[in-house]
């Protein structure tokens, strides 16, 4: 980061000024005015009876996911004698629209991403949270910015369930510990001399894989995304995945410049840049637990851990230890910000005082804790029961999110599906093996975002 600094310096006359601009353009919705699709005061509905004492949801989790889901309801489902009826599909972005053309959508949807659950929103199929939900409430105890995914022209049309965190960094315990490194590193210059302490001891710093079959690339979009937020912030974060700025914006592109910091370094990613396009990012971070370590740290989501040594999963408060990705220091930014995703609860019957009742649970800290003690699933509420989760990993994890300044749900989940999920892939690939500069990969990806109305986002 100490290398970029003086471009940071240089852009932040023209960061503060786009900050500015977006003011106030994060507040809370105005309760009571308008309704379905932003405007107007209709009532979202579908054709379900209701009051009839069934609740149906359509989801995209299943397997134990679902299990754990269901179990988390049934007490609820006891006490208020709702019988709330759960489809899983794999398909579920497809078939949610199909549903909803044929006049057949569920009480409640729960999207993995903001861009379908706004695209129905906008035809007026979603009932706007203010209009059911305790809106200040919630957002008291929501990790900070959570709502704004779901938020469309001042309307707010999703609320989490579930929250996944990216902006985590995992080492093996004993290994780390007994090299004395830093476990707290304050800002990224700190996690810098963490590595190039790692790296006198004869360690790769850095264990990285992007292998992802027709999916790599989105590891490293990632990197770009915790970048944006570190060195801009949330205003800029948001002007860049909604396109009110170009993507070969000259802060895209210091975005870039920072992470090659990372990359650029001889042994300061175990493999270089060829084994990071050639690792599955599932196998990633198996070296860190080789003897001696291969590598000692990997920037990952939490659900990294189900892909680590059996060994290792079965006994991870000792085997396994974790840091937030911290801060840039000296940046347009200072707070410390948290990348993820999340599932988004939906009403599509805002005239179902039934499915209302289902959505305020969903939707509160009281859900999840079945769920939470089988493991896999994250509230995103910092006032959740953190002694419900099995392990310290996942407590810590929650405590990190908690004491976070904003969270910002993962760009390219935002951005258009061609985008998102194409070209910004192929494109870090493309950098990563040296193909394009950062400045023709952004160019590229400009001049190939889809026109408005050319392509449903993602």
């Amino acid at each position: 980061m100490r290398g970029a600094k003086k471009r940071l310096l240089a852009l932040a006359v023209t960061a503060t000024a786009g900050a500015l601009l977006l003011t106030g353009c994060l507040q809370n919705p105005n309760q009571g005015g308008g309704g379905a699709g932003g405007g107007g005061d209709s009532v979202a509905d579908n054709a379900e009876r209701d009051g009839d004492g069934v609740v149906t949801i359509l989801g995209a989790f299943g397997g134990q996911e679902q299990a754990g889901f269901e179990a988390s309801l049934a007490a609820f489902e006891a006490e208020s004698g709702i019988d709330v009826q759960y489809s899983s599909d794999q398909d579920f972005t497809n078939t949610i629209q199909l549903r909803t053309n044929s006049g057949q959508q569920p009480d409640i949807a729960i999207f993995p991403q903001p861009g379908g659950l706004l695209g129905l929103a906008e035809q007026g199929y979603i009932q706007p949270i203010d209009t059911y939900l305790d809106y200040e409430a919630l957002d008291r105890t929501l990790v900070p910015g959570f709502l704004d995914s779901a938020r469309m022209n001042g309307r707010v049309y999703g609320a989490p369930m579930r929250m996944a965190v990216k902006s985590i960094v995992w080492y093996p315990l004993e290994a780390y510990t007994a090299g004395g490194y830093n476990t707290e590193p304050a800002n990224l210059d700190e996690l810098a001399d963490v590595a190039t302490e790692i790296r006198d001891d004869g360690i790769a710093p850095w264990c990285m894989g992007w292998g992802s079959d027709q999916a790599t690339g989105w590891v490293g979009t990632d990197w770009i995304e915790e970048y944006m937020l570190r060195l801009w912030g949330p205003d800029v974060y948001d002007q860049w995945t909604a396109h009110e700025i170009p993507f070969n914006d000259e802060r895209v592109v210091a975005a870039f410049d920072a992470y090659a910091e990372i990359l650029d370094i001889d042994g300061n990613v175990l493999g270089g840049n060829s084994a990071v396009l050639s690792t599955a990012f599932s196998d990633a971070m198996l070296p860190a637990f080789e003897d001696p370590p291969q590598c000692l740290l990997e920037r990952q989501g939490n659900f990294v851990t189900g892909f680590l040594p059996e060994d290792v999963q079965a006994d991870l408060d000792n085997q396994v230890g974790l840091f937030v990705f911290p801060p840039a220091a000296d940046s347009e930014y200072s707070g410390q910000p948290i990348l993820g995703g999340g599932d988004l609860a939906a009403l599509m019957n805002g005239n179902d005082e039934e499915a209302i009742a289902v959505m305020e649970f969903l939707t509160s800290d009281a859900f999840g804790g079945e769920w939470a003690s089988a493991g896999g699933w994250l509230s995103p509420h910092t006032t959740f029961d953190t002694s419900l989760y099995p392990d310290e990993a996942t407590r810590k994890t929650a405590e990190i999110v908690a004491n976070a300044d904003v969270f910002r749900y993962d760009g390219s989940d935002l951005m258009p599906n061609a985008v998102g999920g194409g070209s910004f892939w192929t494109g870090m690939v493309e950098w990563l093996r040296g193909d394009k500069t950062a400045e023709q990969v952004t160019t590229d990806i400009e001049n190939g975002w889809p026109a408005s109305g050319e392509e449903d986002e993602s």
